[in-house]
Formats: structure tokens, C-alpha cells, sequence
């Protein structure tokens, strides 16, 4: 039985289906992913999740409890970081957690949860002051101040620079270090691969695959492209001869050999035979973008 169970959720807006027969289960102490463009039906699903929007159809179970009729119980144990966060401007960063903490019977240590988080320093700031990636850790602390044995994080790292985005996702593993469990909503394909134990992409309101970064990918493609200079001019039938090759192709002086995933060591075994070094060798294969076009006929940032 999962920590958390979903079974052919459905919801509309008048005559918009936003989510429809979506289906999962997350596990205990994972980090599962929601993956999808914007628009597919991710943070309605996170929200009928969180007792914040009522289903239409379908039943979920979040630590054994029902999101509509037993709200009150669920947010005692439930962390929940929404897709956008504001608080008054003056409001000090002390004070948001202090506040906070007071409407949990047990709640986390405000100053350990700072220190945990890189806060700290910032304790006496006004919240208008704080930079961007400040602002997401402070809405990361506040859904992590009741002690929450599932947290929900909605769209965490929108709008952060690449280093606030990576300086946030190993905030994100020290959190499911201590235990929690981590449903994770996002449309960034790094973000998943990098976090997630499961997936489960969404496309159109509905799920299309659930299964582990390297599943998705692998269900999709376990091609390699080998990309290097020869050091010297070589024939394209020196390549082709090999079993795990599929193509080969010419840009200029680089070589770009598609094979299976024997192809690298195929490649470097016979030019090592021929004399011939690979500068400049580069090694591509298919990622989690490449199984999305493959899982739903179109890149991600086209929308839903």
C-alpha cells in the first residue's frame, strides 16, 4: 500500500477537462515526480491531493486519509509548497516561521529548520528583501514547519538562476534524507531526472508512462551517438562494418557515429586498430527529453 494512492482522478472546469483518469502510487520515502508541460493538469492534481480542490471522480488516499472528508487530519501531516508563495513585504522571515509554528502541535525547531535550510543569515529580513531563491526556500521552510511526513512541492525552482535551481534541488535531497516523502511537480526535465526516484508524466490531463528516469528513457531508445575528430581521414565503411552501428554522418571534419549501447567501445576498439585518435569526443544519448517527444509526439515547452 503506498503513502500515497491515486485512482482514476478526474476533474473539469465547466467544459475543460483539466485532469482525467490519472492513476499512481508513491511510495514511502521516494521523491515522485509529476512531469508535464504547463497546462497538463500537474498542480490540479497536487491540489485535489492537498484537499485544496474537489475531484470530480476517482478516490485518493494520502497517508490513509481522503483529501475531501478528512482535510483537518491530512494538513497536520502534509507539507505543501504552492506554485506561488507571497507574503507581506514587512513580514521578517523569523516571524513567517514563528507564525506558522504556532498552528502545529508539534512543530519543528524554527531556528534548526533556518540553519537546516541556509537561512539563518536572514532570520531579521523582511520578506521583500529577499532574493529569489531566498523567497523559495523561505515557502520550503514553511511546509516543512509542521514536521510533515509527505511533503507537496509545486513548481519549486520557477524563475531561479541555474545555480539558485541546483542550490534548492540539494536542499530537496537533504529533505528526503530525513525521512520525508516528496511529490514533486515540475516541467523541468533536468529538475526530474536529477530528483526523481519515479515519474509519472502527464500530457492532456492524463498520465502516459510511470516508471524511473532511466526506464522512461530506456523504454523509449538505448541509442548512443559517438561524436569525435579523427586525426586523420577515415572511411565510413570502417564504422559501418560494426554490428552495433546504425548510421553514420559527416559535419565538417567530425564524425558522428548512432549505434546501440555498445557503440562507444566498438568505436574507440577499431579506431585504437586503425591509429587513429578521437579528439574532441563526446558521448550523447537519449535523455528524459527524448523520451517525453517519444511519449507524447512534442517537446515539453509546447504546452498541453
Amino acid at each position: 500500500m503506498g503513502i500515497i494512492e491515486v485512482h482514476h482522478l478526474s476533474k473539469r472546469y465547466g467544459e475543460k477537462v483539466a485532469v482525467e483518469d490519472v492513476s499512481f502510487t508513491v511510495e514511502r520515502g521516494e521523491i515522485f515526480g509529476i512531469l508535464g508541460p504547463n497546462g497538463a493538469g500537474k498542480t490540479t492534481t497536487a491540489e485535489c491531493l492537498e484537499g485544496l480542490r474537489r475531484p470530480d471522480g476517482g478516490t485518493i488516499r494520502v497517508l490513509g486519509l481522503d483529501p475531501r472528508h478528512e482535510t483537518a487530519q491530512l494538513r497536520r501531516r502534509l507539507g505543501v509548497q504552492l506554485q506561488e508563495t507571497q507574503l507581506p513585504d514587512r513580514l521578517r522571515v523569523g516571524e513567517a516561521l514563528d507564525l506558522y509554528a504556532s498552528f502545529y502541535d508539534d512543530p519543528a525547531e524554527p531556528d534548526a529548520l533556518l540553519e537546516e535550510l541556509g537561512l539563518t543569515g536572514v532570520r531579521g529580513t523582511q520578506y521583500r528583501k529577499l532574493s529569489g531563491g531566498q523567497k523559495q526556500r523561505v515557502s520550503i521552510a514553511l511546509a516543512l514547519i509542521g514536521g510533515p511526513e509527505v511533503a507537496v512541492l509545486d513548481e519549486l525552482t520557477t524563475g531561479l538562476d541555474p545555480q539558485a535551481r541546483r542550490d534548492t534541488w540539494e536542499v530537496i535531497e537533504g529533505i528526503r534524507a530525513r525521512g520525508v516523502t516528496i511529490l514533486l511537480v515540475t516541467h523541468f526535465m533536468e529538475e526530474a531526472e536529477r530528483l526523481c526516484d519515479r515519474i509519472a508524466v502527464i500530457d492532456a490531463g492524463r498520465v502516459v508512462a510511470t516508471d524511473t528516469p532511466a526506464g522512461l528513457v530506456a523504454r523509449v531508445s538505448d541509442e548512443q551517438r559517438v561524436r569525435f575528430r579523427p586525426s586523420r581521414p577515415v572511411a565510413d565503411e570502417v564504422f559501418t562494418a560494426l554490428p552495433e552501428v546504425r548510421q553514420v554522418d559527416r559535419h565538417g571534419e567530425r564524425i558522428v557515429v548512432t549505434g546501440d549501447g555498445g557503440v562507444l567501445q566498438a568505436v574507440t576498439s577499431v579506431l585504437a586498430r586503425n591509429g587513429i585518435v578521437a579528439g574532441e569526443l563526446r558521448v550523447e544519448q537519449a535523455g528524459l527529453d527524448d523520451a517525453f517527444v517519444a511519449l507524447t509526439g512534442r517537446k515539453i515547452d509546447q504546452g498541453a
